[in-house]
Parts: structure tokens; sequence; C-alpha cells
């Protein structure tokens, strides 16, 4: 468990210090597995993070999948767009 807890908080710090976030919306259109398989293309999650987003995006509205500076995320959300998902970079 402390494991878990240890990651977790590394994974939060990597984030903080970013200006901007992609967030993935939740839609009635795409599959769990399109979705799944996007988040590993585009955004470079591995299979499991990549779930957990999709899960989280379809329970509460949306997820914040990925943190960084605009030239980073405009492509993956012009790509992730492209594809027929509805993001936002804030």
């Amino acid at each position: 468990m402390a494991k878990e807890r240890t990651d977790s908080f590394e994974k939060t710090e990597q984030y903080q210090g970013f200006e901007h976030e992609l967030i993935l919306f939740n839609d009635d259109v795409n599959t769990f597995d399109f979705v799944i398989e996007t988040l590993i293309d585009v955004c470079g999650h591995d299979p499991v993070t990549a779930e957990q987003c999709a899960l989280v995006a379809h329970f509460n509205g949306k997820c914040m999948i990925k943190a960084g500076d605009t030239n980073e995320l405009n492509p993956m959300a012009e790509e992730m767009t492209d594809r027929g998902l509805t993001v936002s970079i804030k």
C-alpha cells in the first residue's frame, strides 16, 4: 500500500509547475476501447493509466489526461479531436 502512495505522490509532483492541462470529456459516441487506444497512442499512457482515465471521464464527465506546456499539448489535442474525442486545454 505504501508503494502506491509513493507512486501517486511522485506522479503528482511530476505535474506540478505545468501551466496547462489536457482535459478529456466524456461522450456517448466513442467506445472505451477506442478511448483507451487513443490515450495510449497519442498521450503515451500505459494501458492501466489509459483505462483509469477513460473510467474517470465516464463517471465524472471529464479527466485531466496530460499536463505540460501548450507546445506539447496542442498537437495531442488536435490529434484527439481529429479522432473524434472531445478535449480542451486549460
